[in-house]
């Protein structure tokens, strides 16, 4: 085959450093552009991304260029600069170490675009550490409580 095609869609959740609930309010939209624009400039074309005051879900395609655990990297690493940047409160400011990522059927991809732009709602039922479990079983992924929550 001459040509090189892929259709991926990725799930990544990550937290705040110990899930401290810092991530202000007003500055969300401008955090999401800025997620977005890190991910196209990976050649990662951005689905929905958002974000609660401890977490941010991303829904991306993977581009067929990229390893993806660089891509997370990339991410974490200038979001969080810009985020020092925003706020003297986020002077010290940390993404936790760790990540999930996960695989979705592009058939599920409108559900969970809208699971992610209702994030706000949800978690007045649901806190995240209850959130990422649930994922997690859900994708099969066993997740070790002594350092998933760093």
């Amino acid at each position: 085959m001459p040509q090189s095609l892929a259709k991926i869609c990725i799930h990544l959740v990550f937290s705040t450093k110990h899930r401290d609930p810092c991530l202000p309010r007003e500055l969300q939209n401008d955090l999401h552009a800025y997620m977005g624009g890190t991910l196209n400039g990976l050649g990662c074309a951005p689905i929905e991304i958002n974000s609660e005051p401890d977490h941010v879900h991303a829904l991306f395609l993977l581009g067929r260029t990229v390893a993806l655990s660089e891509l997370i990297g990339v991410l974490k690493k200038s979001s969080n600069d810009w985020l020092r940047g925003r706020a003297p409160k986020l002077d010290a400011f940390h993404w936790q170490a760790g990540y999930g990522v996960f695989s979705v059927s592009p058939a599920h991809v409108d559900a969970l675009k809208q699971y992610i732009t209702d994030q706000e709602k949800h978690h007045q039922r649901e806190t995240f550490q209850d959130e990422f479990r649930r994922i997690c079983r859900k994708y099969g992924v066993e997740i070790d409580e002594r350092y998933v929550w760093d």
